[in-house]
This record gives C-alpha cells, sequence and structure tokens, in this order.
C-alpha cells in the first residue's frame, strides 16, 4: 500500500511542479501546436490555440515512470514484468507519436505519419508486448497475458491455442494487436479540446486501478483468502504491481491535468494520446478485462465510432452527413456548445462509463460465488 500511495503521489508531484518547466523547454524548441488554418472551419477561436506547447505527454510518461521506479522501490516493492509491459506499451506507443508530432511541428502541416505508418509502428510495438506477456511464467505458471479472450477473466471457450499452438499464437498476437492499434488511435481521436483526453484517461485508467486492486484482494494464490470466495478468485498474474502502474499514470495525468484544463497552456499532442491509449491496452490485456474495457474506457469508443458512422451513412446516403462534423465532440461544437461544457460533460460520461464497468466487474464476482 505504500508503494501505491507513494507512487501516485510522486508522479502527481512531478507533473504539477515540472510542467512549467517543459512548456518553456518546448517553446524554446518552438514545438507549438499545429492548426490546420489560422480560422479553423470548426471553430474560429482554435485559431488563437496555434503555437501553444504541445507533445505534452512526454511530461506524464516520465512523472508516470519516475513516480512508478520510485514509489515501488520507496515501498518494498520492486517493478514486476507486468508494470514493466505496462511502460513498454506506454513508451513504445508514445514514440510513435512523438515521431508524428515532430513531422508535424517540423514541417508546420497538421499531417504527420500516413495512417498506414502509423499502424506499422503500433503493430512493431504491440508484438513484442504479446510475446514476452506470454512467457516467463512465475512460480505457480502464471504468465502476465493469458491465450484466452477474457470479459471479467478468461473465457474458457475462447482460447487461442485450441487451434493448435501456430495459428494459436499467429491469432494471439493478431488480437493483442488490433487492441493495441485500437485503443491508441481511439485516444488520440479522443484528444480533440483541451483536458478532454486527460480528464477521459483519468476516470479510465483511475477505475482500473480499482479493478486490479479488487483481484489483488481477491487473486487465486493469496494465503488469506477464504475458502468461500476460492471459486470466484483471479488468475491475475502481479495486479498489485498493474494497481501501482496504473496509480502513477492517474497521479501523472492529473498533475498534467492543472495545465491542460481549459485554455491549456500545454497539449498532450500524439505523444500523449498514443501512450494514453497503450496503458489503456495493456492493463486490460495484463488484468484479463478485454471485452471489459469496451465499458469502463467507452469514452475513448465514442469519438472513432462517430468518425466511422459518419464515413458509412456518407457512402450509404450517397453523401448526407450524419454528423456536421466527425468526431462527435467537433459536432457538438458546431452546435454552438461552448467548449468547456463540452469537455465537462464528457468528462461525466467517463465517469458514468468508468463506474459501471466497475459495477459490472463486481457484479460478475457476486454472480461466480
Amino acid at each position: 500500500m505504500r508503494s501505491l500511495l507513494a507512487s501516485a503521489a510522486i508522479s502527481f508531484a512531478f507533473t504539477l511542479f515540472l510542467t512549467p518547466l517543459f512548456i518553456r523547454l518546448f517553446q524554446r524548441l518552438r514545438w507549438g501546436q499545429v492548426i490546420r488554418t489560422p480560422e479553423d472551419p470548426v471553430n474560429p477561436s482554435h485559431g488563437a490555440k496555434r503555437g501553444t506547447p504541445t507533445m505534452g505527454g512526454i511530461v506524464f510518461i516520465l512523472g508516470t515512470i519516475t513516480g512508478y521506479v520510485a514509489g515501488s522501490f520507496a515501498g518494498g516493492t520492486p517493478p514486476t514484468g507486468s508494470g514493466l509491459l505496462v511502460l513498454w506499451m506506454m513508451v513504445g506507443l508514445g514514440a510513435i507519436g512523438f515521431v508524428d508530432d515532430f513531422m508535424k511541428v517540423r514541417q508546420q502541416r497538421s499531417l504527420g505519419l500516413s495512417g498506414w505508418r502509423k499502424i506499422l509502428g503500433q503493430v512493431l510495438v504491440a508484438v513484442p508486448f504479446g510475446v514476452l506477456a506470454l512467457n516467463f511464467p512465475n512460480e505457480v505458471g502464471e504468465t502476465p497475458a493469458s491465450p484466452f479472450i477474457s470479459l471479467v477473466r478468461d473465457i474458457p471457450a475462447l482460447s487461442f491455442m485450441a487451434l493448435g499452438a501456430v495459428v494459436g499464437w499467429i491469432i494471439y498476437l493478431i488480437w493483442v494487436s488490433f487492441l493495441s492499434v485500437a485503443w491508441s488511435n481511439a485516444a488520440n481521436l479522443t484528444d480533440g479540446l483541451d483536458g478532454l483526453a486527460t480528464g477521459a484517461g483519468i476516470f479510465s485508467v483511475g477505475m482500473y486501478s480499482l479493478v486490479t486492486f479488487w483481484q489483488f484482494q481477491q487473486r487465486c494464490t493469496s494465503p488469506e483468502l477464504v475458502t468461500a470466495y476460492q471459486s470466484a478468485c483471479y488468475t491475475t498474474r502481479d495486479p498489485m504491481d498493474l494497481t501501482i502502474v496504473a496509480a502513477s499514470f492517474v497521479g501523472a495525468l492529473v498533475g498534467f491535468l492543472w495545465w491542460n484544463a481549459p485554455k491549456a497552456k500545454i497539449f498532450m499532442g500524439d505523444t500523449g494520446s498514443m501512450a494514453m491509449g497503450g496503458v489503456v491496452a495493456a492493463i486490460s490485456i495484463l488484468s484479463r478485462t478485454e471485452i471489459l474495457a469496451i465499458v469502463i474506457a467507452g469514452i475513448f469508443i465514442i469519438a472513432p465510432g462517430s468518425v466511422l458512422l459518419q464515413r458509412y451513412y456518407f457512402k450509404a446516403t450517397g453523401g448526407k452527413r450524419l454528423f456536421l462534423m466527425s468526431p462527435f465532440h467537433h459536432h457538438l461544437e458546431m452546435r454552438g456548445w461552448p467548449e468547456i461544457t463540452i469537455v465537462v460533460r464528457m468528462w461525466i460520461i467517463a465517469g458514468m462509463l468508468a463506474i459501471s464497468g466497475v459495477g459490472l466487474f463486481y457484479v460478475t464476482w457476486l454472480a461466480v460465488l
């Protein structure tokens, strides 16, 4: 518990007090946000955001790593393979986002990496994660990930290895890559207004810390687990370490939000949004809750969902639009909603979805008893 509290506090302090230093550094490096035109078609006020320091994801990535490592050792619980795998996804996908951001800033265009190059980079991060996560069992044979699709725990009927080792590994890695690409791009599309993605990440990953902490309390290997609860125990490996890294990430986001809230002094950029999606993907895989993540982190599905609906509706109707503009938060802007109203109401939705996901998780635990 000391590691948990220390990690969250250290990462929070890191981003809260050091972000102004990074803002000045990024201004000196001319890492300013690129807006499509001086008068943005979504909202003319967006033109005023031109030049605001971007790539702020660097700050909370460093804050998370600092808090996690320092807090873990301060509390006497050294990092585990599961926690390091979450950091791998966060840093790896954040690096892809950094390349994208850097290209935009250097070329002074709103287009960075092409879509397929971005996906290729995301897959190159996800595959090593998947391979490592299904190896290195602990003393009771538990690996960080499992070869099953999971809701709140592994679904025995949905085993990748039922098709044989070779085919099973291939499908498993495709599944891990799909989740990584989907969540990182979903978070990227959600990051369209000041503080929107940051607040959404706080609710989603924050609720995931409750899920993994409960798994720690009810883990099958716990000597303190009462006999009556054995039937509902969890086989998640290193659940406490997942809780610590989630708390570190949330602490870093809360400190960053102080400077990222409307009117933002710094943007997270693709560096931050892709790192955030990587954390959601990694924790959902390692906690055996990939499908449950659709509810807990459901706020990140609204933006890409609206983009897909807009595209297919446009094709099906011969040019008609379902929304004034996609993603959905830009539709609301064009309807005249103030930016701060959209952001706060999206935070409320994020909180409702995240709490609903935790509630579903707990109800399924009760149902197994």
